[in-house]
Order: structure tokens, then sequence, then C-alpha cells
């Protein structure tokens, strides 16, 4: 292990989804939904990424770019995925018209779509705008320095509107709350903890690798790079503001990467307003949601074999039997069939199953020690 590389860095990842959690482990991720009859089921697949096998996704800052288009398609179709269990009748029909919704040629295509869709109104709304709105302040305030600065606030001030008014939306908090699983899943691996619902309810909520974490360093090196790039022409700065958009997903990507495998104060300084961020775009996870995202970690991860590895400690059986009740749940799986054989780390999960009174109310969890929380939220 590299000198001053965290020991806790897992390198698994993923996003919250309609109902549950995709999670991502190299080029295999999991989706793990809670459909409406209150049973979970998880879709295993693989994504290579659309620069499959290039060295070019080796190349430091080059590869932040492909690797954030990866993440916005691979994310579109994990929920896609999840809002297919939640559809009228006519929309579950057209949507499962092939066997698998993510290999559907015609469902990829609509993917890539909507990711350039959305590309599109992130760039007018963040990077366009601010510099649009900057402009104006061109023929009352002379010093160019302090219009880059205007223009940085304004971004600011439009990503953190944005942030708010989604947090603010009716139906937001149960995805915020799976986000929040996610995150407590991989916190909690990554501290050395066994993976059970008690343990990733004491875990943190905020991880620096989120990807709240790369918005916030994309708004943040942007306003800091404007304030040296200085062109005097409205159109001719709007599209700079455009072309420079690689170059700082770039520069985030990376920065975000050495948040996620260092631990010093640099980091937690740069870090720390995306943590902040974070108490916006996450939320506790009731236990039910924390069971969905320990499905999805377990079928594309085998975090008995990292603690192992890592932590050098076996997992016993003993040691998993007082929360063994709280993790019954009741699974299907969908695998490629290459895959089958491979996933080993749930046990009997025919026999694992989530009773329907305790899908209602659940027991009470244990709340976890104050000390506990201060100093996850210190370290995620």
């Amino acid at each position: 292990m590299a000198e001053g590389v965290k020991k806790g860095y897992s390198g698994i990842g993923g996003q919250a989804v309609l109902e549950g959690v995709m999670m991502k482990n190299g080029e295999k991720y999991a989706v793990a939904v809670r459909k409406p009859d209150g049973n979970i089921t998880v879709e295993v697949e693989h994504y290579a990424g659309i620069l499959h096998g290039s060295p070019v996704k080796k190349i430091p800052f080059i590869r932040g770019v492909f690797n954030f288009i990866d993440s916005m398609i691979l994310g579109m179709r994990a929920i896609n995925y999840s809002a297919s269990f939640y559809d009228d009748e006519s929309e579950k029909e057209a949507r499962r018209d092939s066997k698998k919704v993510k290999n559907d040629s015609k469902k990829n295509g609509s993917s890539i779509v909507v990711t350039v869709i959305s590309l599109i109104i992130a760039v007018g709304l963040f990077a366009v705008l601010p510099a649009y709105l900057a402009g104006l302040f061109d023929k009352f305030v002379r010093n160019d320095s302090l219009v880059a600065i205007i223009e940085g606030v304004i971004r600011i001030l439009i990503f953190l509107g944005y942030i708010i008014f989604i947090s603010a939306l009716k139906d937001i908090g149960r995805l915020y709350g799976y986000h929040g699983a996610e995150h407590k899943c991989i916190d909690c691996i990554e501290k050395g903890r066994i993976l059970t619902v008690k343990n990733v309810t004491r875990s943190s909520r905020f991880h620096k690798r989120c990807g709240t974490s790369f918005l916030y360093l994309v708004v943040f090196i942007s306003v800091v790079l404007f304030i040296f790039i200085r062109v005097d022409t409205l159109w001719l700065r709007l599209l700079v503001r455009v072309l420079m958009i690689p170059v700082i997903a770039g520069i985030s990507y990376e920065v975000l990467s050495l948040a996620g495998k260092y631990d010093n104060i640099f980091i937690t300084i740069i870090s720390a307003p995306g943590i902040w961020i974070q108490h916006l775009t996450t939320r506790e996870p009731d236990k039910h949601m924390i069971q969905v995202a320990i499905a999805s970690v377990e079928a594309v991860f085998d975090w008995k074999a990292y603690l192992k590895d890592v932590y050098d400690y076996e997992v016993t059986d003993e040691m998993m039997g007082q929360d063994e009740e709280e993790d019954h749940i009741k699974l299907k799986y969908n695998f490629l069939k290459e895959e089958k054989d491979e996933f080993v780390s749930l046990q009997n999960p025919d026999d694992a199953i989530l009773e329907e009174d305790d899908f209602e109310d659940g027991p009470e969890l244990d709340e976890p020690d104050e000390d506990d929380w201060e100093d996850d939220s210190d370290n995620s």
C-alpha cells in the first residue's frame, strides 16, 4: 500500500435510484430495488464504458471526463430500471418488452440522448448563465478581476439554489435516504466494520467521494480558473466557459480521487464544503433502505474478503449472529449467466425473508453513540 493512502479505501461507489441503490465495482454493477410488494430484487450487469480498453482512460485529467460521462449513462440506466417497477401496467409492458432493460439497444440509445440533454442543460445553467449575467456588469465595473469574482459568486449561488430547490421537492426525501444508505454502507466497510444493518446505521452518511462533492469541485475550480482566464468579448467569454468544461471536469475528478485515497489537512479543507452540501443531498435512511443498499453492495463486492485483506480478520458466523435476524430479506437475483457462479457473498437468500409486519413497522434499532456520529462525520 502506498504511503499515505487511507487504509480503508475500497474503490466501490454508487448512487441512489427510485426505491433502491446502484453499486459499482470495476466493470460490474448491481441495482437493488425494493419492489411495491416489499421484497428486494437485485439486477447484476457489466458496463465497460464508452472507451473500454482505450489507453486514454488511464491518462490523468483526461480520464475524468470519460468517467463522468460513463457515470451519467450508467446512472440513467439504473434509474430507468428502478422506475420500471413503479410504472403503470402499460408503461411496464413497454419498458420490459425485452428481457433486460439495459440490454435493449433502444434503451441504450435513449440513455445516451437523455445524458446529452442533461449535459446541455447543466452547461447552460452552471457555465453559460453565470458568465452572461456577470457580463451585464461590464458597463458598470471596470475591474476584470471583480467581474470574475461576481461571476463566481453567481455560479455558486445558482449551484446552491439548485441543490436547495431539489431538496425541497415533496418526494425527494426517500431518494436522499437511499443516498445516505449508499454512503453508510461504503463507510461501514471502509471503517473495517462488519456489513450489518446495525453497523451501517452507526456509520456516516457523508463521504468525500460523493458525486455531490464532485459537482462542488467543478463549481469551485471553475471559479478559480476563470479569475485568471480573462476574455473581453462576451460571446467569446461564453465560448471559453463551454470549452473549459472538460478541463475543469478532469481536474475535479483527480482531486476527488485524491480525497478518496488520502487523508491530510489539504484534502480535509478542500473536501469540507462538499461534505457540508451532503447535509442537503443525503438523509438518515431507515432500516429497510439500508437492507437494499447492503444487497446491492454484496452483489458486486466481497466485503468479507476485503476486511480480511485490509484489516486482517475473518468474519465468522458468530460475529454475524447478533444482527442476523435484522438482515434477513427476501431477494430475487437477476444475473448474467457467466456471473451466476461468481456470486457467493450472500448466504441462503431463498431462506432470508422479511416478515410483512416487520416491513410495515420494523423493530427499533439501537441509537448510535454520540461519539460515533462525531468521529464518522470527520473521517468519512
